[in-house]
């Protein structure tokens, strides 16, 4: 009998990634904020030749409710091709693990073998994480060495506020194994983690306590600083604590790490979400210097000007919108960074290839806080939210994003409602972007429920790590 091949989404090289067939489906996921309805995870037709193109094709609820599901992700990608002690041939990108990140449940959705109908196999409550593993309120996975990477932002159950840390999960069986750390070293808040796969390093951020988030920012921690502001740095074997970067404290909520897809790049982006000092966001390098990691400003967006009549409370005082990013995406191929600025409600596209020197090249507005901006498909609705959580197809063709943050930061900033929308944008390859006309998913399609990440068939640019050059 011939043995089973290896899954063929599983990509040795970006470049193998980027030639490989595109994404024909999107999974993304959605919540009801009132916590009345199932929150679900929804499909999403991507195919522009299809006559469902742009319209939801799937749904599946989450057994629960007021789960609030944030990140989600594969239990297997590219990164297998590192692993050491797996069976190669039965590892598959087939399973969705979809926390959620008030109740702490992990839901994991079987995609197969329709792939527009995923169907619920396995759901790990909170007690079991905070029992194997001294954490809760799971935020970001990523597929990867040993098993799925968790990220929690609260500590065990009775003790929310951490510190936070990385679970580890196994790829087959979703058991939680154990708490990924071996020496936590000094970080207490915990937002993403990440990793430079052949350099055996693992990059982590900060966010804040559950405390801090749940209930929308708190103004008097963000003006005392009190958010988190540094990026760690690991050894991914071992587990251990290696150096602490402090991006300053008035840069406040160092959010996504995105490293180079090369495996042998020693460099990557954090995005920085708010300055006290000047309501700016920022995008930060990180690189290795000889024996020492650092990090350097690289990209400052200013706020804007506006009437404080058109504010929410929050910004009244200082007659402005900061950008407010909140998420940022590296094309596969490491030319493009992608910046979310929710707040006014701006998609940036920035030329990284000489990652020390970003040059703006392209620019969409949707939404945003005072300009909503409206969709080319419906030029007479006003738009709330702004671009949010971003992905770039494997080909840098193609870049969607959605556009709630989180439900008490939604209400916060957008009192008047974020609704429920998602967009595509088409990439030149050359630089610059422009809005897909048909394709708008939107309002009562999602049933009522605000819409978060996105994940792509076959992977896309954050959910892969290649371990060859």
């Amino acid at each position: 009998m011939a043995q089973p091949s290896i899954d063929p989404t599983f990509y040795r090289t970006a470049a193998e990634a980027a030639a490989a067939p595109g994404e024909q489906l999107a999974y993304v996921v959605a919540f009801d904020r009132a916590a009345q309805k199932h929150d679900a995870v929804t499909v999403i037709d991507v195919n522009p030749t299809s006559d469902s193109y742009g319209r939801v094709v799937g749904w599946t609820d989450l057994p629960g409710r007021g789960d609030e599901v944030h990140h989600f992700g594969w239990n297997a990608c590219s990164s297998a091709l590192k692993h050491e002690g797996h069976d190669m041939h039965a590892l598959e990108r087939r399973y969705l693990l979809v926390p959620g990140l008030r109740s702490s449940n992990i839901n994991v959705f079987d995609t197969q073998p329709d792939l527009r109908n995923p169907t619920l196999i396995k759901t790990i409550d909170g007690k079991t994480l905070s029992q194997n593993a001294g954490y809760s309120r799971p935020h970001t996975l990523h597929c990867g060495p040993d098993g799925v990477f968790l990220t929690c932002l609260g500590g065990a159950e009775g003790n929310d506020d951490g510190p936070g840390g990385i679970a580890l999960l196994d790829h087959a069986t979703f058991d939680v194994l154990r708490a990924w750390e071996t020496d936590r070293g000094p970080q207490h808040f915990h937002y993403d983690a990440w990793w430079h796969l052949n350099q055996n390093v693992l990059i982590s951020s900060e966010w804040g306590s559950p405390s801090m988030i749940e209930n929308g920012i708190v103004p008097e921690l963000l003006l005392g600083q009190k958010y988190g502001h540094a990026i760690h740095f690991w050894n991914l074997a071992k587990g251990e604590h290696v150096q602490r970067v402090d991006l300053g404290a008035q840069h406040q909520m160092a959010l996504e790490v995105r490293p180079s897809h090369d495996p042998e790049a020693t460099w990557g982006f954090v995005g920085v979400v708010i300055s006290t000092e000047d309501l700016s966001g920022s995008i930060w390098r990180w690189f290795r210097d000889e024996d020492e990691w650092t990090a350097e400003k690289v990209i400052t967006i200013p706020p804007e000007p506006a009437d404080p009549d058109l504010l929410p409370p929050a910004l009244k005082p200082f007659a402005a919108v900061p950008p407010l990013i909140t998420d940022i995406d590296l094309s596969v191929d490491d030319r493009f960074l992608y910046v979310s600025c929710w707040g006014t409600g701006e998609m940036k596209q920035f030329d990284v290839s000489d990652p020390a020197n970003p040059k703006q090249v392209g620019s969409v507005r949707l939404g945003g806080i005072v300009d909503r901006a409206p969709h080319p498909a419906m030029p007479d609705m006003p738009l709330s939210g702004g671009p949010q959580m971003v992905e770039v197809s494997r080909d840098g063709k193609r870049v969607y994003f959605t556009n709630s943050l989180y439900g008490a930061w939604d209400d916060q900033f957008y009192p008047d409602g974020v609704g429920a929308w998602m967009a595509k944008l088409d990439a030149d390859p050359d630089g610059g972007l422009s809005i897909d006309e048909n394709f708008f998913p939107h309002g009562e399609e999602f049933r009522g429920l605000r819409v978060h990440q996105i994940r792509l068939q076959g992977g896309d640019a954050s959910s892969d790590s290649y371990c060859y050059s």
